[in-house]
């Protein structure tokens, strides 16, 4: 006993200083990686994938053929309004709808086939009788589809964007209906002049809709998410058992301390001890997972076997348990921000990549929840499709499992040849005799 009050460890400095520093700089990266991704995504964004659809047959009008939808379409790829915020991809309506059903837009605005007929019925309507009839021709629409399935905000984005474009178009298309009335149009209706002068109505419908229990296009996300923690807490409470099981570390059970005798391991065969384990019980969370989600909570999903087993190898090969061995105890830290920190706004699912600063555009290249994400959305949202984000998924997993053992067990490895073992020999505990 030295006599010291354990309380005196109050006036030491070092252990002031040093968790000032890991609690402090913990605070900033938490602040920058989840406030400093989401807190400008408009400014942010770039090249948000809309579609854009021209499916407007046009129109034979005084003996020539007049198409109001190119107009229209080649008005917004020309608008500087949006600069490079929106990256307009012109398609069909077939390949509009594949891709939304994809996850690969955000939303789209389709031009009608009828789009030309129905705008210059408006006009002929007026200038035949001087004020619209009691049948009005039907007034031209312009459809906003938005995307949930690929990300709420992300869609609202791409609605906002959208809607304002289709707004712009029908404006302009009305600027030249107005010109080519001439002086006819004084003569008008105050009504039938604010008709023309804005001829289109604008329609938001669901491009892409899911089904009522899939969290408005979240539940992936969080499904996802809960896959990594599960992997990340599990790995630190097998490193903690699998310590405790070979005797290097106690086990505090409430006011019982726990000590087993100590087998000597080396850091390879602990780690590799620690990855049987991972491999095992992941078998057992993800089927809790799976049955927790879909079973008791009533998730929207399909392909269950292909959930469960993507379930399954996403929570075992999160490689939090090399990261672990590696860096002992301040892995923990790593390990929270790799999976947490780093991971959940570069998800790609509240906020899209296109509208977060380069910085985290870089980190979601390779973060291991984007990549599981992707995945899982592919599963619940687009029928389990490759391209949809499933390839990406198992291939970036692959990729994450064998740079993580190749990590691992080459440190840990080398700790061993270099004669750092947990307990050096000359240290260990006096091993009672056995009797002869």
């Amino acid at each position: 006993m030295s006599g010291i009050h354990p309380f005196r460890v109050l006036r030491a400095k070092p252990l002031w200083i040093a968790n000032g520093v890991i609690t402090g700089v913990l605070a900033l990266l938490f602040t920058v990686f989840y406030v400093g991704a989401n807190i400008d995504p408009v400014d942010h964004m770039k090249n948000l994938p809309v579609g854009l659809v021209d499916a407007d047959r046009g129109a034979a009008v005084g003996g020539a053929h007049v198409d109001l939808g190119k107009q229209i379409t080649e008005s917004i790829k020309k608008s500087t309004v949006s600069g490079d915020k929106i990256d307009w991809k012109v398609m069909d309506e077939k390949e509009m709808k594949e891709e939304l059903g994809k996850g690969k837009l955000y939303g789209a605005l389709v031009v009608p086939a009828d789009f030309t007929s129905a705008t210059t019925a408006l006009t002929a309507t007026t200038a035949l009788t001087g004020a619209p009839t009691a049948r009005v021709p039907a007034r031209p629409t312009l459809t906003v589809l938005t995307n949930q399935s690929a990300g709420s905000v992300g869609s609202a984005l791409a609605r906002t964007a959208t809607t304002q474009a289709a707004e712009s178009a029908s404006l302009q298309v009305g600027r030249e209906l107005t010109a080519q009335g001439g002086t006819g149009q004084a003569q008008l209706p105050a009504a039938a002049r604010v008709l023309l002068a804005d001829p289109a109505a604008v329609t938001v419908k669901d491009g892409h809709p899911l089904d009522a229990h899939s969290g408005l296009g979240l539940t992936a996300f969080y499904y996802a998410l809960v896959l990594v923690v599960c992997g990340m807490l599990s790995a630190n409470v097998i490193s903690g058992q699998v310590d405790h099981a070979l005797g290097y570390t106690h086990n505090d059970m409430g006011p019982l301390r726990l000590h087993r005798p100590l087998v000597r391991a080396t850091r390879v065969q602990t780690l590799a001890i620690g990855g049987t384990l991972m491999a095992g019980l992941s078998l057992l969370m993800g089927t809790l997972v799976m049955a927790g989600a879909v079973g008791l909570m009533g998730m929207d999903a399909s392909h269950l076997p292909l959930l469960w087993l993507y379930s399954v190898c996403a929570i075992a090969g999160t490689g939090a348990l090399a990261l672990l061995a590696v860096f002992g105890t301040p892995g923990m830290l790593v390990v929270t921000l790799v999976f947490i920190g780093m991971a959940v706004p570069t998800a790609n699912a509240t906020t899209p990549i296109q509208a977060l600063p380069g910085f985290y555009r870089f980190l979601a290249e390779f973060e291991p929840l984007r990549q599981i994400t992707g995945g899982i959305r592919s599963i619940l949202y687009y029928d389990a499709q490759a391209d949809a984000g499933l390839t990406r998924g198992w291939v970036m997993m692959a990729v994450g499992l064998v740079a993580a053992v190749l990590f691992g067990f080459g440190m840990t490895s080398w700790y061993d040849r270099k004669g750092l073992h947990r307990i050096p020999a000359e240290t260990e505990p006096d091993q009672a005799a056995a009797p002869a």
